[in-house]
């Protein structure tokens, strides 16, 4: 998270220019930053793909990307004009270590007096990664310990194995210290918030523990298919794609510990001590601990949807899954014995994240039974998607003159509270590496960390073909299995459209 300080001179290179990643997201978010002054004074953009493009085409393209996505909306010619006059194209084979070595050249002839980073950004499939990384080490480009930077997105591996190989390669060529695991989901701003709620407030982190909160529940719904990206689905997984990574790191937030400052690797540890405190489950009894769905034709707002295995891409009897639920206890002392019910989708009613901290019920009711009608215990509900704030429900009396009580929200959101638009987490992810600041990336011992949770449930649906694909129709909450994990404990989902 950025400390209030400007980056200094940086040449960003993107492998993968060409590409939807930079042409939707990180173009439009450094634009971005460009409009509100957070950019550095000496600033280059390399794009880098085996496409043959020339530099204007490649600045065309970028400028089409803004005009559709930026935050700050399509463009005033002179400020794209003085963005654009930074921006240049190579066309290379990911390959060919000469490529690397003129990469390598073109860098030194843009230093100047002050000391410049160079951030390589891989916005290329997983496949390419060990290639550049290995060229960029033996060209040399990863010996400026302090300055060069390497960016990479998720996937982090397949499995704990793969991940385990991928940051073994990758700190052959470049200090832990050097390398950015990207999640895009962590730079949110209501993600970051967690800390701020919980550690700036005396209210409120005197009751998070074990003695006061039931359970949480951390729900990442989203209303579209797995549209163009079938071919990767059938290999990840909603497990994978979202679980592993995005809700286990929300996971972390919400139940790490103060950290004693806010350097990236105090933050970074406390994080890693939730982790490993995740009880582990049981390979012969996942079903009590984790359920998958598949999601079949349906209707999304008046229209008839597709089934997954209906998708380009999909094979007609694939048994991946585009729905995981798992209930997992973290083993401490401040959490002993709280369930935490984790839950992400495709093709569900809403599209929503947000975290639920639900309170335990009063010792004693001593209110009639006839005043308490729709009795509900407290919850704090984080939203993270689509409106970020956060709300508190509560009990209140309802007017007139009997005594009837009747739960209530209390709702803070960004956009009144503080009457402004918040940076795309892009944005936010890509000022901190230019800053060097590793806050809110994961470290490789997260990542192996977040792997072992997983891997019971991922070994145990691998060796199982599903009988019931697909289980739940789009435009629904899930399977009835989620259903019933929650249930057992006699809890029930918090659904946005339950709420008053």
């Amino acid at each position: 998270m950025t400390k209030g300080i400007h980056p200094d001179p940086a040449a960003v290179v993107i492998f993968g220019a060409g590409g939807d990643l930079t042409w939707r997201m990180l173009v439009p978010a450094l634009f971005d930053l460009y409009m509100d002054g957070w950019m550095p004074e000496q600033f280059s953009l390399l794009g880098i793909d085996k496409k043959e493009m020339s530099d204007d085409e490649f600045i065309t393209r970028a400028y089409d990307g803004v005009s559709r996505f930026s935050r700050t909306g399509k463009p005033e010619d002179d400020r794209w004009q003085a963005f654009a006059s930074s921006i240049a194209y190579v066309s290379a084979d990911f390959n060919d270590p000469e490529a690397y070595h003129a990469l390598r050249e073109r860098l030194d002839a843009l230093d100047g007096d002050q000391p410049r980073s160079t951030i390589f950004y891989q916005a290329t499939p997983p496949s390419l990664v060990e290639s550049i990384v290995t060229n960029l080490g033996k060209a040399g480009l990863a010996r400026e310990r302090e300055r060069s930077r390497i960016v990479l997105e998720k996937p982090f591996g397949h499995d704990l194995a793969s991940a385990n190989e991928l940051n073994d390669m990758l700190t052959e060529h470049f200090d832990e210290r050097q390398i950015f695991r990207i999640d895009h989901f962590l730079g949110k701003e209501t993600v970051q918030n967690i800390l701020a709620f919980r550690f700036a407030n005396a209210l409120f982190e005197p009751v998070w523990d074990r003695r006061y909160i039931d359970h949480v529940q951390i729900t990442v719904a989203e209303e579209v298919g797995v549209e163009h990206r079938g071919a990767y689905y059938e290999h990840a997984g909603a497990l994978r794609d979202m679980l592993q990574n995005h809700l286990l790191q929300v996971l972390c937030l919400t139940a790490m510990e103060a950290p004693v400052s806010f350097d990236a690797d105090e933050i970074r540890n406390r994080k890693v001590d939730v982790l490993r405190a995740i009880r582990p489950i049981p390979r012969d009894d996942v079903r009590r601990f984790a359920v998958r769905g598949q999601y079949g034709a349906g209707w999304m707002e008046g229209e008839h949807v597709p089934g997954y295995r209906e998708e380009p891409g999909v094979d007609e009897h694939s048994s991946a899954e585009t729905f995981a639920a798992m209930k997992l206890f973290v083993d401490n002392w401040r959490w002993q014995d709280v369930p935490f019910y984790l839950r992400t989708g495709k093709r569900m009613r809403e599209k929503v994240s947000e975290i639920t901290v639900h309170f335990k019920p009063v010792p004693h009711r001593s209110f009639p039974v006839t005043a308490e009608g729709d009795w509900q215990t407290n919850y704090i509900a984080i939203h993270i998607q689509p409106d970020d704030g956060i709300s508190l429900r509560f009990q209140a009396k309802r007017p007139g003159p009997q005594l009837r009580l009747s739960p209530v929200d209390m709702r803070f959101t960004y956009r009144e509270g503080f009457q402004t638009t918040t940076p795309d987490a892009y944005e936010t992810l890509l000022l901190d590496v230019m800053l060097g600041d590793a806050t809110l990336f994961m470290r490789a011992d997260q990542v192996a960390a977040a792997w072992k949770v997983v891997m019971p449930v991922l070994e145990s649906w691998e060796d199982t073909i599903p009988a019931d694909f697909s289980n739940y129709p789009a435009g629904t909450w899930g399977p009835e299995a989620a259903e019933a994990l929650i249930a057992q404990d006699g809890r029930s989902w918090i659904h946005p459209t339950t709420r008053v």
